[in-house]
């Protein structure tokens, strides 16, 4: 079986690289199972997504503020739910000395992207 290599992830994305584990339909949604990998001071730029994502952090810690910019931080073995649509805009990013590393299962209606970039909120310039 070929091992699939973690890529580098799309600006607005910095320090920060992904592989797809598994993916499949499910009616009309898709799921998708994915490593990323944050090098420390790296971020995921503001973004949101068109379905429910369910984030596992499996090393360091991650900083996942939302709109009001507070920090919310998330160390290992802990997981996370992130909501859909354009009313959830979040980051993640990784305050930490050491590589953050998560595991990220996907819920998308079928076609659309990963994640939508957003601007960031005045508090997250």
């Amino acid at each position: 079986m070929k091992r699939r290599e973690f890529q580098p992830n799309a600006a607005p994305a910095h320090r920060t690289a992904s592989r797809v584990l598994f993916r499949f339909r499910l009616g009309r949604r898709v799921v998708i199972l994915r490593q990323t990998l944050i090098e420390p001071g790296g971020t995921s730029g503001w973004h949101y997504h068109d379905g429910t994502l369910f984030v596992l952090v499996t090393r360091g810690t991650l900083d996942h503020p939302g709109t009001d910019c507070v920090p919310v931080s998330y160390r290992r073995w802990r997981i996370l739910r992130e909501p859909s649509g354009p009313c959830y805009p979040h980051m993640a990013r990784n305050p930490g000395s050491v590589p953050l590393l998560l595991c990220v299962l996907y819920v998308n209606p079928v076609g659309s992207p990963l994640s939508r970039s957003v601007a960031a909120p005045e508090c997250g310039q």
